[in-house]
């Protein structure tokens, strides 16, 4: 403990520390320029701030021990010291960066020591220098906790009026003006995921998933929406594959990932396809965790999602009425048959081998092999569409690439 300085120890040294107050700042931020690279490649304006850090140092501990060093005074004195610079300067320097200062402005007072102290103080000076500059490392602890914090709120705020914008369909401008504040790559290709979220506090579901991000290398934007958590990935080359290693930060259901796009100027599609298929991926329980939309397109269209009725009815049954009448026929027969070749063959009085030819032509017009059931109930559902719809399953329609939107071919 330091005494009063008006009548104990240290009283005589704090009179030459009040004096040379500004010398020292003076020093300490030459010393800086000196033996700190980084420091030199600061603008102008920053390294003003980190004198005005320096000077409220020096103050601040002239106050301390003017108050006898009292240990509930501390804190808040030496929370000043950084309440003289601007919050930008913890976004403008690191909390490494900043030990950094604080340890070479430490070392300028201790070298100062013998000159400061009066004869007798040296050690309790140095004791109090060590004592004070111990809370001054804690408080700059405390200035850079509190930029994070807040930071990290504005950030959630921020990705949540993105996520929210994406959902909405808004304009590509409103969206890139959003992921700008957010430090946005926009590294192609970008997908958007859904799932349900875990609960709890949502800055911890989001870190949960920042985290599982990092270590594959990929960005990714995040919000939770109601019960749902939806994730925006960018620079994933497969977003199903990098989706499927976020899964820890998701909650217990189906987690359905939209269509890759080129930037998240066109994300939009991706999340109106993931969120369709998120709502309509209760009619797949056996689905796969997660799932594309596009393997949804069935259940999708049952649930009322016109893009995919429109895929379907186009892309699928439309592209077996451009390839001829005898392959529509065939998929009727086979599905009337069960599955049947040679039931089919026979129904249509021809080789079984004839019959299997032209199932494979149909998984290469469409992409969904007859054979396979999960496929077979999509082109099901595909030939009742395009019944109940026949004057719209001519012309194919392009997908936001100009490509015919099918699924992936078996």
């Amino acid at each position: 403990m330091v005494t009063d300085p008006d009548g104990g120890e240290l009283a005589a040294t704090l009179r030459r520390i009040e004096r040379a107050a500004g010398t020292l700042a003076t020093a300490s931020v030459a010393r800086m320029d000196e033996t700190l690279p980084w420091f030199r490649t600061l603008p102008a304006d920053q390294r003003s701030w980190v004198m005005l850090v320096a000077q409220a140092g020096v103050r601040s501990l002239v106050t301390w021990l003017r108050q006898g060093g009292a240990a509930d005074s501390t804190q808040e004195l030496s929370d000043d010291v950084f309440a003289a610079a601007p919050r930008a300067l913890a976004r403008s320097i690191s909390l490494q960066q900043t030990v950094a200062l604080i340890k070479v402005t430490i070392d300028v007072v201790e070298e100062q020591v013998p000159d400061l102290a009066a004869p007798g103080e040296e050690q309790l000076l140095r004791e109090v220098v060590l004592q004070f500059s111990r809370e001054i490392a804690f408080s700059a602890a405390r200035a850079y906790a509190r930029a994070a914090e807040s930071r990290g709120a504005w950030d959630a705020r921020l990705q949540a009026l993105l996520v929210d914008a994406l959902l909405r369909g808004d304009s590509p401008d409103e969206l890139a003006s959003r992921a700008a504040a957010l430090g946005w790559g926009d590294a192609p290709p970008v997908a958007v995921a859904v799932g349900r979220s875990p609960g709890g506090e949502v800055a911890a579901v989001l870190h949960t998933v920042y985290r599982a991000a990092r270590r594959i290398g990929v960005e990714i934007i995040g919000g939770v929406h109601g019960d749902r958590l939806v994730i925006v990935l960018g620079g994933a080359s497969n977003p199903l594959a990098a989706t499927e290693k976020l899964l820890a930060g998701f909650g217990a259901g189906p987690v359905v990932v939209g269509p890759a796009v080129p930037s998240l100027d066109e994300a939009t599609d991706s999340a109106r396809a993931a969120l369709a298929g998120f709502r309509a991926a209760p009619a797949w329980p056996t689905a796969p965790r997660p799932v594309a939309a596009v393997d949804l397109l069935p259940e999708r269209a049952l649930a009322g999602d016109s893009e995919a009725r429109r895929s379907l009815r186009q892309d699928v049954y439309g592209a077996l009425v451009r390839a001829g009448g005898e392959l529509l026929e065939t998929l009727d027969a086979f599905f009337t048959a069960g599955g049947v070749l040679e039931s089919a063959a026979r129904a249509l009085f021809v080789h079984p081998n004839t019959v299997r030819y032209r199932l494979r032509r149909v998984a290469d017009v469409t992409g969904f092999s007859p054979l396979s059931s999960r496929d077979g109930f999509a082109l099901r559902v595909a030939l009742a569409i395009g019944r109940l719809d026949p004057a719209a399953q001519v012309t194919p329609q392009a997908d936001i690439n100009g490509q015919v939107m099918r699924k992936a071919p078996i």
